[in-house]
């Protein structure tokens, strides 16, 4: 019978080579158990007190600062095994983090929902629920978990999934952030007018990080959608150079995750100034 240190030892394998492929394909099938607590789901995500507006993210001033409450990854293996999600997430608060991302995913990322309802209980910030959302069930989760908004990651959904779990998020109060990574991807993202988009700088395939690549992608984000850049980000240096470029938020979770002291850590990172992006020409303007 294998020992705790082998089943660890075996999932951090696992989570090693895992790619955004074989995750989603572990979450459907995971989901089907979700899917009979359905009814139990619905009513909590209806009786559930309304949470901080996923909307006081994208206020006027500096960068927002999005930090993420995580244990593993597949890219970075063992972040923080013992991360006390509560903990944290105040000492992110206390930072100056105008959101708190909480990775809920477990096989791969060492997370739960459990963690959501920590952070919920510890602060009144926007959460975002980062997992791999692929299943109606999972949005009644999220909303009678306390999330504020959930991550839809448009490379895992085909453009109809998307589209009625947008709306099904927005029937039951919760704002979406619609992840991209590639030019194809945006205009589907667009088409279901998210609260913001997520401009994710890791090929979730390859596990390549090219944050250059973000910049080129907000020139055709209109001006009126927030946006959120996201990973590869862990210094106030980088923090500058995506604000330069027109983004409206940072992501940043491991570099955050991991050390001493999250509140200073923050702390060093807030303050960056907002640039206005571009204004989007139409074809044909």
């Amino acid at each position: 019978m294998p020992n705790e240190y082998t089943r660890t030892h075996t999932e951090a394998q696992a989570a090693a080579h895992a790619t955004l492929g074989s995750i989603v394909a572990a979450t459907r099938r995971g989901v089907e158990t979700l899917k009979l607590r359905q009814r139990e789901l619905e009513h909590g995500a209806a009786n559930t007190p309304a949470p901080p507006p996923w909307g006081a993210v994208f206020g006027p001033g500096d960068v927002a600062i999005i930090a993420e409450v995580k244990r593993r990854s597949p890219s970075a293996g063992e972040i923080a095994a013992a991360l006390t999600p509560s903990r944290h997430a105040a000492a992110y608060a206390a930072g100056g983090a105008r959101a708190i991302a909480v990775l809920t995913e477990g096989p791969h990322f060492g997370g739960s929902l459990e963690d959501l309802e920590a952070v919920r209980s510890a602060v009144h910030l926007p959460l975002l629920r980062k997992d791999f959302i692929v299943d109606p069930v999972q949005v009644f989760e999220s909303r009678a978990a306390g999330a504020s908004a959930i991550l839809l990651i448009a490379r895992a959904l085909e453009h109809p999934e998307l589209q009625a779990l947008a709306r099904l998020a927005r029937d039951v109060g919760l704002a979406i952030l619609v992840e991209v990574h590639r030019r194809a991807e945006l205009d589907g993202a667009l088409a279901v007018e998210p609260d913001a988009i997520g401009l994710n700088s890791r090929d979730l395939e390859t596990l390549a990080v090219d944050v250059a690549g973000v910049e080129a992608l907000l020139r055709e984000i209109p001006s009126g959608t927030p946006t959120v850049a996201e990973s590869g980000l862990s210094s106030r240096a980088d923090i500058e150079r995506v604000a330069a470029w027109g983004a409206d938020a940072v992501l940043v979770g491991t570099a955050l995750a991991r050390v001493a002291d999250p509140e200073q850590a923050v702390r060093e990172l807030v303050g960056c100034p907002r640039h206005a992006r571009p204004v989007r020409l139409e074809a044909g303007s």
